[in-house]
């Protein structure tokens, strides 16, 4: 059964639309991107790029996934070398292998293995996201969502902003089922109460001026591991108006509020329903939940910026030819932070 062809219960189901996922998936406002990149990068040369030919591969702009993966913007190590953003903000999650950022602020970070990155752009970042590969006798797996949320008006020129978020610290919740299966649930944005917990999980705090922050965004990240068979119940929101994404991205079918999903899809929910999910394979399901009240203004946007009006767009192209937003303080367009794999962040003023 494919996406489109599931059977539809209107008055009944939890479930408002369904679509297949492609590159990237479909979002709603408050967000405006959803990326997920899934790389078989081989073991490494020694200098932190591909032990393997990059022969025909357009160098720059290689998103081929040829063998499983791509170069992207990167010339000898994958990745998105120095590019500039206004307005809104991005968040990073990376679940296998490692990214080195660095920024116009001075900031730069090496992380993964369920880090997250949060940086809100505003009145204009340049950064950098390579991709090491620091193994050069095994191969070197990447799994990372990038994610874009929207910044409403009064907060598009605020102060840029870098925070992280390391895996040991964002708050986890373990369900056990009836059966002894269980679910757990990574709370990167938002707060999760559900009915078999009387304490609620809430989120680490989100930068200060996110869409995130205010309290009637009701906004959440959130990322699902369900053990084969496994029965849990996604709780209602709880804001008005709030709109809910859950993206079945990994396992074989699954079952969400009683209609049966048997290809990975982007699910629209009803929000202010609590949902059923049963993981009806024999292997691990996994999704990622989107949900918030929608900033509900006009959108403008070209390429790495976006803005209300197309006025605004022009004087941001006009601001960075003048600013370069604050300049690059890196040797290169696309720094990597050398071979130790330790996990670390220099945050800006050092």
């Amino acid at each position: 059964m494919t996406p489109e062809s599931a059977p539809m219960t209107p008055t009944a189901s939890p479930v408002l639309a369904l679509k297949p996922l492609g590159f990237p998936w479909p979002t709603m406002d408050p967000f405006l991107f959803c990326a997920y990149h899934d790389d078989a990068y081989p073991e490494g040369n020694g200098q932190m790029g591909p032990g393997a030919s990059l022969a025909g591969r357009q160098i720059g702009q290689d998103f081929s996934r040829k063998d499983g993966w791509s170069m992207y913007h990167g010339a000898d190590v994958p990745g998105f070398p120095g590019h500039p953003h206004r307005g809104f903000e991005t968040v990073t999650i990376v679940r296998k292998g490692l990214i080195d950022h660095a920024d116009s602020l001075g900031a730069a970070a090496r992380f993964g293995g369920g880090d997250v990155q949060w940086v809100t752009a505003g009145s204009g970042i340049v950064h950098s996201e390579m991709f090491p590969l620091l193994d050069s006798t095994a191969p070197n797996p990447l799994e990372l969502f990038q994610i874009w949320l929207n910044l409403p008006a009064r907060n598009k020129m605020v102060k840029p902003h870098f925070t992280m978020l390391w895996s040991e610290t964002i708050p986890r919740q373990v369900a056990t089922d009836t059966n002894g299966r269980t679910t757990e649930v990574a709370v990167i944005a938002g707060r999760l109460q559900d009915a078999a917990h009387a304490q609620p999980v809430a989120a680490l705090a989100p930068p200060p001026d996110s869409w995130a922050a205010q309290a009637d965004a009701d906004v959440a990240i959130w990322t699902l591991r369900m053990a084969p068979g496994a029965r849990w119940t996604l709780p209602p929101a709880s804001g008005k108006g709030t709109r809910r994404q859950l993206y079945f991205f990994k396992g074989a079918s699954v079952v969400v509020g009683g209609q049966a999903v048997s290809s990975h899809a982007a699910i629209e929910l009803q929000a202010s329903a609590e949902v059923v999910l049963v993981n009806g394979g024999s292997e691990v399901a996994e999704f990622l939940l989107l949900q918030g009240r929608p900033i509900g203004e006009p959108v403008a946007q070209y390429g790495p910026f976006v803005m209300n009006t197309q006025a605004e767009i022009a004087q941001t192209m006009q601001d960075y030819q003048r600013t370069q937003f604050g300049g690059w303080p890196w040797p290169d367009e696309a720094p990597v932070h050398g071979r130790d794999p330790a996990r670390f962040a220099k945050h800006p003023g050092g």
